[in-house]
Formats: C-alpha cells, sequence, structure tokens
C-alpha cells in the first residue's frame, strides 16, 4: 500500500512537469525562429545548446509516457506521448513504445532493438534508423517548406533552432543514454553500467538516465525522481 501510495503521490507531479518541459520547449523554439543569427555573437551558441537540452528533455518526458509515468490517466499519459515524440522530430509514439519495452526485456542481447557491439557511430546509425522511416524523412521536409512559406520563418533559423538542435538532442540521448550504460560487457542484473553519481552532470546531460542501472531496477521512476534511486 505505502509503494502504491508513493506511485499516486508522484504521478500528481508528472503532468505538470511534463506540461513545463513542453512549454519551454515551445517558447524557446518560436523565440529562436523569430532571432536574427549573427555568428559573432556568442549567445546564438548558448541558445542552440539550450534548445538541444529541450530537445532531449522532450523525449525524456515522452519516454516517461512509455513507463505510464506522466499521468494514471491513460488517455492524458499517451496524449503527452505522442505529442512530445511528434514534436521532437515526428517520430511515431505506437512504433517507439513496443521497441522500447522490448529493450527492456531484452537488454544487451540480440533481442535488444537499441543494442549493437559496434562502434559509437555505426551503432549511432542503426540505431538511429530503428526508428526514422522514410515517410518521416518526407513529412518533415513538408513540415520545414510549410513553416518557411507560410509563417514566414528564414531557411537559416528553421535549420539553426529547430534541425540542428534535434540532430545534437539524438547525439546526446544517444551517447548518455545507451552508448555509454551499455557499450561492452557488462555484468549485473540488468546489463547497465551506471555514472558516478554528481546530479548537476546527470542532469545537464540526459535528465539523470546516465544513471542507467537504478532506471532499469525502477522504471516506474520518472526522470525528475531518478536521482533518488542513486546511492
Amino acid at each position: 500500500m505505502e509503494r502504491i501510495h508513493k506511485d499516486l503521490n508522484t504521478l500528481k507531479w508528472g503532468l505538470p512537469i511534463a506540461l513545463i518541459i513542453y512549454g519551454f520547449w515551445l517558447f524557446s523554439i518560436i523565440l529562436g525562429f523569430s532571432l536574427p543569427i549573427r555568428w559573432d555573437n556568442p549567445w546564438i551558441y548558448l541558445r542552440i545548446l539550450i534548445q538541444m537540452h529541450l530537445f532531449t528533455g522532450l523525449f525524456i518526458t515522452a519516454h516517461d509516457a512509455m513507463h505510464g509515468t506522466v499521468s494514471r490517466i491513460k488517455w492524458i499519459n499517451d496524449g503527452i506521448g505522442w505529442i512530445c515524440t511528434l514534436s521532437y522530430a515526428l517520430f511515431f509514439y505506437n512504433r517507439l513504445f513496443p521497441k522500447h519495452h522490448q529493450h527492456h526485456q531484452f537488454v544487451h542481447t540480440e533481442k535488444d532493438p537499441d543494442y549493437s557491439h559496434h562502434s559509437f557511430f555505426r551503432w549511432y546509425f542503426q540505431f538511429f534508423f530503428q526508428y526514422f522511416s522514410i515517410l518521416q524523412y518526407l513529412l518533415l521536409n513538408g513540415m520545414f517548406f510549410f513553416l518557411q512559406w507560410v509563417f514566414k520563418i528564414s531557411q537559416a533559423n528553421l535549420i539553426v533552432f529547430w534541425i540542428l538542435p534535434s540532430i545534437l538532442s539524438s547525439l546526446q540521448l544517444f551517447y548518455f543514454g545507451t552508448y555509454l550504460p551499455h557499450h561492452g560487457e557488462i555484468n549485473n542484473a540488468h546489463q547497465s553500467r551506471t555514472q558516478s553519481k554528481n546530479h548537476l552532470w546527470a542532469f545537464m546531460t540526459c535528465y539523470f538516465f546516465g544513471y542507467h542501472y537504478e532506471h532499469h531496477d525502477s522504471p516506474h521512476i520518472p526522470w525528475w525522481r531518478l536521482y533518488l534511486q542513486k546511492s
């Protein structure tokens, strides 16, 4: 009963936190679309990094939805998952969902869709194309031209504040959330490494998912409570 009570109490905060992440991402990307781009302005580079981090937050929020920790109301939980995956790069939530649970069920085996014994970049492209489709590519191109022609957003702003941060975010998610925790031989119950305890670094790099053994040990814990599992 105590465990159930704690889970319900956690779920009360899941939706507000998801909406805050999405709100910051939406505000930031709209602001980015209207900013003049001058490469001699150091704030541009900081804005790209901030946008990258917020893209990562979108995907982490969708990931929490896959574990049912955004809301105990299923249609709201899954709706947030859909909104975040579509906003990230027109990924389809219903395609990501079974593959992610397959990863948890068969972690670090040949049946794990996220695992590879290849080098970093070969593994990254294998990982990326597990989920990215031709349809997605065509839809993203259509959206790019739609935003450019209808909303008069410059091509440079679309590339710098939408395309580039999402690609950098995919590398961030892969490196800190998949490659570091799962590459090479691992000998523990969850076939997962975990980074050294440093909550600020863990948040900045991948919303605490560097604490990856802890995530596999307690997948019902949302990202914003995952640091509490780190001993």
